[in-house]
């Protein structure tokens, strides 16, 4: 193992991507995994070292990030018949950074800790180019001593760790709370500013007002500008929030409590979907309301 501080990356899209390019940035020999080949190309030319399998990337490492997208992809990533299960030792440590169920998360973490591995629940918000820059915000739930072993790596990551506590499955329930507010801000905001360009006002000026006014958010500031000029590029795709959203209504069905404001901000999410907007940025939830008016 070199001296370098090292870390492997499964999943190099946009988040993972980002956080490779940090690491790779500040010195960090970064092994990295993905099924698309262009992805960890780009990143090889920067110096990262490509392995093959999540097995494979596994048995080179001490410490972890996975960085795909939901549950099944997880599944497969650590328990399937190429995962880093199979190369997995005591001691390493594995930070999970998809938005998931607590549940899910959970178990996963149960499962690791079985086989010796300490887990570290971070999921993370801020964007590709705020995980480039090392500004994402981090939200970490994990045993103290993981948490200070993993110290530097952290900070390495992001600028804004949030040490929310030491059971596994809270980063996920903070996430979820984080992702439901991100988007109903993001749908009023879409609604409201086509609302506002029906009236004949112009869209970025109101755009304007509303970020230094009362009805202010960096979410719909991030995503509306783009959408103003029509700049769909998927930064986080529709179907992220689609998924964030529907977790997070589920989470809050689960307690007996009912987050009717969350549950319209998925349903306009799943319309957006359904109106062929998945391969898009958020952002698009603006155009689903120009669409329609």
């Amino acid at each position: 193992m070199s001296s370098r501080q090292t870390a492997g990356i499964i999943g190099v899209g946009n988040m993972g991507g980002g956080m490779a390019r940090r690491l790779l940035g500040l010195g960090w020999q970064v092994h990295v995994r993905d099924i698309d080949s262009s992805k960890t190309a780009a990143l090889q030319s920067l110096g990262a070292i490509v392995h093959d399998t999540p097995t494979a990337l596994a048995a080179a490492v001490d410490r972890l990030i996975v960085c795909v997208i939901d549950a099944p992809q997880v599944e497969s990533v650590l328990f399937g018949p190429q995962g880093v299960s199979q190369s997995l030792r005591p001691g390493q440590t594995l930070m999970l950074c998809p938005t998931l169920s607590p549940q899910d998360v959970e178990s996963f973490g149960q499962r690791l800790v079985a086989l010796g591995v300490h887990v570290i629940d971070a999921p993370m918000s801020g964007g590709p180019q705020r995980a480039a820059e090392g500004t994402m915000s981090l939200m970490v739930a994990t045993p103290a001593s993981v948490f200070q072993a993993s110290q530097d790596w952290l900070d390495a990551l992001s600028g804004l760790v949030f040490q929310v506590s030491e059971r596994v499955g809270d980063g996920a329930r903070t996430k979820l709370a984080n992702n439901m507010l991100a988007g109903i801000n993001l749908v009023g905001a879409a609604q409201v500013l086509a609302m506002a360009q029906r009236m004949g006002l112009d869209p970025s000026t109101t755009l304007d007002v509303m970020e230094r006014s009362s009805g202010q958010s960096w979410i719909s500031s991030d995503r509306l500008r783009r959408a103003l000029v029509n700049d769909y590029a998927p930064r986080a795709h529709i179907t992220l929030l689609e998924k964030d959203t529907r977790l997070a209504v589920e989470a809050g069905d689960a307690l007996g409590f009912t987050p009717e404001l969350g549950r319209l901000a998925a349903a306009v999410f799943a319309q957006a979907h359904a109106a062929g907007l998945a391969g898009e940025d958020d952002a698009s939830v603006f155009k689903l309301y120009t669409l329609s008016s």
